[in-house]
């Protein structure tokens, strides 16, 4: 049995590839838009504060889509997924979403985000950035893997904010047919 006098020091050892978990974390990380604006599951409380901002958004009154989309969060689904962001004491933001256990032939969970929506008078303060962080915290806490969502070509700030949340155009072609009248889309 050999006795080892000398210890041998790894030749990484103050590398700079090394990394040093002890030292304080770069400024880089800043808090979270999550930590910084609450967010909460959607209630039936919530009903009319979700019309008002969507007629905020659309200039429409969209009271039956909501109702229906409310009722489908709420009592139809396994899994609560619609979220509410407050400040000032009330929801300025929310997102509605479902958990698809298999859809067009796929097998796995994919999670669809319905609607989502910021009171104007929020805009630009991380509402919808912090809507979507808890949204995908709580997904991956399901193993859900894959979000998806469907969007206006025009509704170009929409589609820059989901760009830059990591949004990509998908490899599926989603197709329309009118039913009454001409077979081909409108414009």
């Amino acid at each position: 049995m050999s006795i080892r006098t000398s210890i041998e020091v790894p030749e990484r050892i103050g590398d700079a590839a090394e990394i040093n978990y002890g030292e304080p974390a770069g400024a880089d990380f800043g808090p979270l838009a999550r930590d910084l604006i609450p967010v909460r599951s959607m209630v039936e409380q919530d009903l009319r504060s979700l019309i008002a901002v969507d007629r905020q958004i659309t200039g429409r009154d969209r009271s039956a889509y909501f109702e229906r989309k409310l009722e489908e969060a709420l009592r139809e689904s396994d899994v609560r997924i619609s979220l509410v962001a407050e400040l000032d004491g009330r929801p300025v933001g929310f997102i509605m979403a479902r958990v698809d256990f298999g859809e067009f032939g796929r097998t796995e969970a994919t999670a669809i985000m319905d609607t989502i929506g910021v009171d104007p008078d929020y805009a630009n303060r991380g509402v919808g950035r912090a809507l979507l962080t808890q949204l995908l915290v709580n997904l991956m806490t399901l193993r859900v893997e894959r979000v998806l969502t469907e969007v206006d070509w025009s509704a170009r700030d929409l589609l820059g904010f989901l760009d830059g949340c990591g949004f990509y155009p998908s490899s599926y072609l989603c197709f329309d047919r009118n039913i009454v009248g001409n077979s081909t889309p409108a414009p």
